[in-house]
């Protein structure tokens, strides 16, 4: 049995896998572990489609914002996830979380507050504030 790719413990058809096949997401932790799952596997479709409409980040073309997805989980090593905070709420929340990676054969570390929304009753990735190294919960405001 495939261990999921989210670093849950859990095997993957009984953890991540039906949110990719479509199942919604019951709260923002759940999104995020299966969106760290959809980088790591390589699936742009997913991460597209669970991402807020008015992310700041996102770019103008569908075509060319799954280009650099692909592109960037391809040139990845998604090594470890682990999850430092979880404030859940009915319309909003969040998730800290460090993601532990290795790109061109170097280590790259990041911390994440992540912001999600919840629209029409579908949890979606809003914005996020990314502290490169070595951080904690703490260091968010």
């Amino acid at each position: 049995m495939q261990k999921c790719a989210c670093d849950s413990g859990k095997v993957y058809k009984k953890c991540c896998e039906p949110y990719h096949l479509g199942r919604r997401a019951e709260n923002a932790l759940a999104l995020m572990r299966s969106r760290y799952a959809a980088y790591k596997m390589h699936n742009p479709d997913y991460i597209i489609q669970t991402t807020h409409p008015e992310n700041p980040k996102k770019e103008k073309s569908d075509a060319l914002w799954k280009k650099r997805v692909r592109e960037f989980s391809e040139m990845t090593n998604f090594e470890k996830l682990e999850v430092l905070d979880f404030v859940d709420g009915k319309e909003k929340a969040y998730v800290t979380f460090t993601a532990h990676m290795v790109q061109n054969g170097s280590v790259v570390t990041f911390t994440e507050k992540s912001e999600f929304l919840k629209v029409d009753g579908v949890w979606l990735y809003f914005d996020g504030v990314i502290k490169w190294g070595n951080a904690s919960k703490n260091d968010f405001h």
